[in-house]
Parts: C-alpha cells; sequence; structure tokens
C-alpha cells in the first residue's frame, strides 16, 4: 500500500469495513450527495485535509469527499473518540490516509495533526479548530494553498470569531454548526442521547430515580437534559445566561447555581464549551459516589486537575472509563473517560441517522467554498439558507414524509402588506 497512515491495526479493517456499512443505512442523504458528487466530480483535484472524530458516519463522508474528487487525509479531533477499527478499514479499503489511534497520547495527536496539514490542504474541514489553530500558529508556510474551510462543532465556532474578531483569521471558513439541520438535530438528538448512551456504558447505573445535573442550557444541552427526564432523571439545569436558564424552568426543570446543584447531584453532566463549569469547590461539596462527566469538546469543562491534587492517591481505574477518585475526607468522587467526550470515548458517538444532515453540510458546504471562494472574505460564514433547505427536504423525502405548499394565493398573500384585517 503506497499511502502514509498511522492507525492501531490494519487486521481491524474487515470489522471496521462491516461497521461502514452499517452506518451508511442511515445516512441516506449523504449517499445521494455522494452519488452526485461522483458522476460531477466538483471537488477533483483539492487537496482536503481533515480533523475530525474517526467514526463510522466520518468514514461516511471520508467516502463522499473522495467520490467527489477531493484527495482527503483524515486526523482525528480528539485523542479517545478514533474507532480503531474504522481507521483500518478507511486506509486498506477505501485508500484514504488516516493519522488516528485511540488513546495516543497529546505528543502524539499533534504529530497526526502535523501529518494531515503535510498534505498542504486547499480546503480545511475541522471539529474544534485545532487543525486551523495549528496551521494558523505553526505551519503559517502552507497559508498560500488554502481557500478556505468548514468547522463541524460549536467549540470551534467560538474560536474562529474569536480569531476572525482578532483578524487574524487568515481564509473563510464556513460554520456547519450553525446550520439549522445541524443544531437543532445533531446537537440536541445526537448529544442527547449519545451522552447518555455513553454514561449508561461506562457505568451501568439507572438514570431513573437519580438527581442529574446538566451544565448548561444550549442546543447539546437541551437534548441531554431531555433525555435524561426521559429516562427518569431528575434533572437540575444550571445556567449564566438568563434567557435559557428562563427556558429551562418553562421545560419544566429546576435551575440553580453550581455550587447548589453540587451537594445534591447524583450525575452531573457539563456541555458548556467553557472551561472549569465543575471546579474545585464544587467537588467538595459533591455526595460520596458522586460520577461526573463532559460532553463538550475539550476537556477542560471539569477541573481535573484540581481534583487530581484534592485525591492523595492517584485514580483508581475501577471500570472501563470509570475512574475513581478518593479525598482525604473518603468521600468518591467517579470521573467518566478521562472528562473528554462521554459520547465519543465511552460510546460509539451520534446516530449515524442525525450525522446524515451534519456531514450532508460539511460535504455542501465544502463544494459552495470551492465555487465562491473568491468572493468570500476572511471570516466566519453561516450555512446558506438554500443549502439548510435542500438537506432538511431530502431527509424528509427519506424518511417519507410529505409537506405542504405554498398555493400562488398564499404566496402573493405572504409578499404583500395591503392585505388587513
Amino acid at each position: 500500500m503506497s499511502i502514509a497512515y498511522d492507525v492501531k491495526d490494519l487486521d481491524l479493517a474487515p470489522a471496521g469495513r462491516l461497521r461502514i456499512e452499517w452506518a451508511e443505512r442511515e445516512m441516506p442523504v449523504l449517499r445521494l450527495i455522494r452519488e452526485r458528487f461522483a458522476a460531477e466530480r466538483p471537488l477533483a483535484g483539492v487537496r482536503l485535509s481533515a480533523c475530525l472524530h474517526v467514526t463510522t458516519e466520518t468514514a461516511n463522508l471520508a467516502r463522499t469527499l473522495q467520490a467527489g474528487g477531493a484527495e482527503i487525509v483524515l486526523t482525528a479531533s480528539n485523542p479517545l473518540s478514533t474507532q480503531d477499527d474504522v481507521a483500518a478499514a478507511l486506509v486498506s479499503h477505501y485508500e484514504i490516509p488516516v493519522f488516528a489511534i485511540k488513546g495516543e497520547d497529546n505528543e502524539t495527536y499533534y504529530e497526526h495533526i502535523h501529518a494531515a496539514l503535510d498534505h498542504k490542504p486547499h480546503v480545511t474541514m475541522d471539529d474544534g479548530a485545532d487543525l486551523v489553530s495549528i496551521l494558523h500558529k505553526d505551519r503559517t508556510e502552507l497559508m498560500g494553498n488554502v481557500i478556505g474551510g468548514t468547522e463541524e462543532t460549536t467549540t470551534g465556532v467560538i474560536r474562529l470569531r474569536a480569531m476572525a474578531k482578532d483578524g487574524v483569521l487568515r481564509y473563510p471558513i464556513v460554520a456547519v454548526n450553525d446550520a439549522m439541520t445541524k443544531h437543532l438535530f445533531d446537537n440536541r438528538y445526537g448529544t442527547g442521547q449519545s451522552t447518555l448512551d455513553g454514561i449508561i456504558r461506562a457505568t451501568n447505573v439507572l438514570i431513573a430515580g437519580k438527581t442529574v445535573v446538566v451544565a448548561g442550557y444550549g442546543w447539546c444541552s437541551r437534548g441531554i437534559a431531555m433525555r435524561a427526564e426521559g429516562l427518569g432523571g431528575n434533572v437540575i439545569v444550571t445556567e449564566i445566561d438568563p434567557l435559557k436558564a428562563l427556558e429551562a424552568v418553562m421545560d419544566g426543570f429546576r435551575v440553580m447555581p453550581m455550587h447548589e446543584a453540587a451537594p445534591v447531584g447524583d450525575l452531573f453532566v457539563t456541555s458548556t464549551g467553557d472551561i472549569n463549569v465543575i471546579d474545585r469547590h464544587h467537588f467538595e461539596a459533591m455526595k460520596d459516589g458522586a460520577i461526573v462527566a463532559n460532553s463538550g469538546h475539550f476537556n477542560v469543562e471539569i477541573n481535573i486537575p484540581a481534583l487530581a491534587e484534592m485525591a492523595p492517591e492517584a485514580p483508581r481505574r475501577v471500570r472501563p472509563s470509570v475512574d475513581e477518585y478518593v479525598l482525604p475526607s473518603g468521600q468518591r468522587i467517579f470521573l467518566l473517560a478521562e472528562g473528554r467526550l462521554v459520547n465519543l470515548a465511552a460510546a460509539e458517538g451520534h446516530p449515524s441517522a442525525v450525522m446524515d444532515m451534519s456531514f450532508a453540510n460539511q460535504a455542501l458546504c465544502t463544494e459552495y467554498m470551492l465555487e465562491n471562494a473568491d468572493d468570500l472574505e476572511r471570516t466566519v460564514y453561516t450555512v446558506p439558507e438554500d443549502i439548510d433547505q435542500e438537506i432538511a427536504r431530502l431527509k424528509l423525502k427519506a424518511m417519507g414524509v410529505e409537506i405542504d405548499v405554498l398555493t400562488p394565493e398564499q404566496e402573493a398573500y405572504l409578499a404583500s402588506w395591503e392585505a388587513g384585517t
């Protein structure tokens, strides 16, 4: 095999291929795009470096981009999110270079990002903006090749908008995360289901009857709160935004500051995109046996260094993805998945049916970026409404759902200011 790669074990490839094909069954929109891309080749000759979670769904996106003519290299956007059999299958069966190994240390993680950038990309595709950040800080010699990029997640969009505001972003990027067909569905239903899936796989605890504290009430946290409640959890929401807090109250959840929630919670889940949402004084107030998990992109939402300092002994691995920290008082706190995304580190990430829309956005926004690059400035763009609408239309069609169409009379009425009471 002539392509460069760094994966755990190529012998895992046959199992990975079966899982990729299984995921494809639930991704009809991306499949339709792949068929068109294969016929039209809109990405022919484009070098694309993607820093994404290496999952079965990502594999089907990579296949779609490859069908469109892109020369794609894939690296992981999190050290614990790679599915090693999928990485092997992409290399062996689809000849897509992959640099990703589940559990890789930070040094290897960044070496892999540099390997993806060695591809000298025309387009970047990021999930968390680590690749874009390294490109801007350490690999500026490659900037002349770059046409544009896309960003998958809330955390990455926040970082990129900060770069644009400071005037340091050097090429246009489309915020795929902000598409209605992404954040309304992937963030809410995907994160909601997969986060609870990861927690249950890691712990096998019964959610019913537990007090579940959800940090934040953005789209991801909404989904987590919804699914925890659906499993019988007594949900508390913590927030810093009065509008979101009010919405949580009116959705039927208790709302309070984290320091008040800490003594009563059994299970804590963060998904805010900010640092130290659960901090030292919160750990001190928690019950013996409290379980703490994160579903935000980076492992900074839980102050893990503070927790480690508080525990006299090194944590004990009591189950896969469960570390027990014992404080001097004898109080035990269980940290899931080393504070990384619990849905990917302890489970399989979002269901493919919802990633179908997110990755359809990635594919179509890459095509849009290439078609319109000359007219775009060095800033962060939202997904064009016509792309959002087309993806929703295709998803409904695949689900066998039909909707109404405005009559000419109704269109005229909505466009008129003259009709009154």
